[in-house]
């Protein structure tokens, strides 16, 4: 199999008032002649790292199952500061969200050739990196048409931003949380139950009419379970349908 390359650069974000590290995966057959889909995953050293998702890219795109993808990885820098910036609580929380809809996603329509329209840009995340995923597309729904959601942390206000949302028409959602994510060990608030939350919004986001993939897998709040599944996460929703 031929694999793509991996550019670690950084860009300054006002937003944000710091650099901020990407890790860009362009494919093997990239060109500047050719258009790409574009994914940005939050928490994206664990993506590249532990969800192997730029071998998973590659893959499917050499058995031509998914469009041509560029997937941006925005690593954080510390525990405390990825709270600060994933969490809703979050005082960085708006800035994070502002920088990728109008820091990177500008800065990568002008270095790359992609497709410039929101529905070929996609969010993904795990836990608290998928929620700050989700929060994002909701507030940009026209710049971010697809969201790949990782056992995310929901809580009252992220729930209240789903029911409040008035159009998402222009979003598809994959969304999976473990069967054992009951008592999840956080780093601030202690023992966590994950699935009650996250069955609430599963309810509140089929009732949008929107194409929404859900499922509960047997596992709890690891890697061991997201990373088999990032292929089939990747394939739904860059493949030719989410159903």
């Amino acid at each position: 199999m031929k694999y793509g390359k991996i550019e670690d650069i950084s860009i300054y974000s006002e937003s944000l008032g710091e650099e901020m590290q990407l890790l860009i995966h362009l494919p093997d057959n990239y060109s500047p002649l050719f258009k790409y889909e574009v994914l940005i995953a939050s928490d994206g050293k664990d993506y590249f790292q532990y969800g192997r998702i730029g071998r998973v890219v590659d893959q499917l795109m050499e058995e031509e199952e998914i469009e041509n993808i560029i997937v941006v990885g925005v690593p954080y820098k510390s525990v405390p500061e990825r709270r600060r910036m994933y969490h809703p609580d979050g005082d960085r929380s708006e800035a994070y969200i502002r920088f990728l809809a109008h820091e990177l996603v500008p800065y990568l329509d002008k270095e790359y050739p992609t497709n410039q329209i929101g529905t070929s840009r996609g969010l993904i995340g795990d836990s608290l990196a998928a929620t700050t995923s989700l929060r994002a597309a909701l507030k940009y729904p026209n710049i971010f048409g697809k969201v790949i959601l990782h056992s995310p942390y929901v809580d009252d206000l992220v729930l209240k931003e789903v029911e409040e949302a008035k159009d998402l028409s222009s979003i598809s959602i994959y969304h999976i949380i473990g069967e054992e994510e009951t008592e999840v060990k956080t780093t601030v608030d202690g023992i966590q139950d994950f699935l009650t939350p996250n069955r609430l919004l599963k309810d509140l986001l089929e009732k949008k009419g929107i194409p929404y993939f859900y499922e509960e897998f047997k596992g709890n709040h690891t890697w061991k379970h997201w990373q088999p599944d990032v292929p089939r996460a990747i394939k739904k929703v860059y493949g030719y349908s989410i159903n």
